[in-house]
């Protein structure tokens, strides 16, 4: 008889499909530890970079073993170095402070000087009211016959309309000291109310910002009135002309911050 070949029982294989899935597993959760470390460890810019690092490596390759030629460093980043360090502004200086309220004021006194421009053409008032801005003052001249009979300081019912307009004005801007200053021609009175130029400017000063004063939200702190008599004059006292341009009072609304070579002097109104 022949002899029967005996075969040796055939040893099973081990299912190692699981392995695959595994190592992803591992991957993924290796790499959701680098972010989550990454997240407390550095700032956003970094950590933005380390995700799109991240990003290409999980796209780029299918198991673990695609994944072990990058090693995460020991040492932990340097935030202090990476850290984004906000520009440095610096305080400005003194004179840039001033520079800034200067510029401020001055579009102040020119927005008052536009509004006060706008009422004298608005009324007609251009041969009697004018004004001018310079590097010290805001200046309102207002001719005497517009405001009082000859010879005496009792504000005309009809001026008092245009000293409440101005009043309005002025309320506007409360931070100022103001000046209103009275002024006469050259020649020379002498009666018993009056017995000089002196006392016909002081008093028309006076009478006039009174009635600015009836406003109530004008605070009379700021308030000065100043009798000059014909010492400054603004025309010459030869001719009627020029005499007539001298018996005046004038508004000034003083400059808080003064600089010559900063500003330069806007003229009357409609010049």
């Amino acid at each position: 008889m022949s002899k029967k070949t005996r075969h040796e029982p055939h040893e099973e294989h081990a299912d190692e499909s699981w392995l695959l899935p595994y190592a992803d597993l591992l991957t993924l959760l290796l790499a959701l530890f680098l972010v989550l470390y990454a997240m407390s460890a550095t700032d956003a810019r970094k950590f933005q970079e380390m995700s799109e690092a991240f990003s290409i490596a999980l796209t780029g390759g299918t198991g673990v073993l695609d994944y072990s030629k990058t090693q995460p460093s020991d040492d932990p980043p340097d935030v202090k170095d990476h850290k984004a360090t906000a520009p440095t502004i610096p305080a400005p200086t003194a004179d840039q402070r001033r520079a800034e309220l200067m510029r401020q004021e001055q579009e102040e006194l020119e927005q008052l000087k536009k509004q006060i421009d706008n009422y004298i053409k608005n009324n007609g008032l251009t041969s009697e009211l004018s004004t001018k801005l310079n590097h010290s003052q805001l200046v309102l001249t207002i001719r005497d016959n517009a405001l009082f009979p000859s010879g005496e300081a009792v504000v005309k019912p009809e001026a008092r309309k245009l000293a409440e307009a101005i009043s309005q004005m002025l309320q506007k801007f409360p931070d100022y000291e103001i000046i209103v200053s009275g002024h006469t021609d050259n020649v020379p009175i002498s009666n018993s109310k009056y017995p000089s130029n002196w006392d016909l400017s002081s008093d028309r000063a006076l009478q006039f910002m009174k009635i600015l004063l009836a406003n109530s939200s004008l605070d009379p702190k700021r308030f000065m009135p100043i009798g000059y008599g014909e010492y400054h004059p603004i025309a010459d006292n030869a001719t009627a002309a020029g005499r007539a341009k001298n018996r005046r009072v004038e508004v000034s609304i003083i400059r808080k911050y003064q600089d010559s070579a900063t500003f330069t002097s806007v003229d009357e109104a409609g010049n």
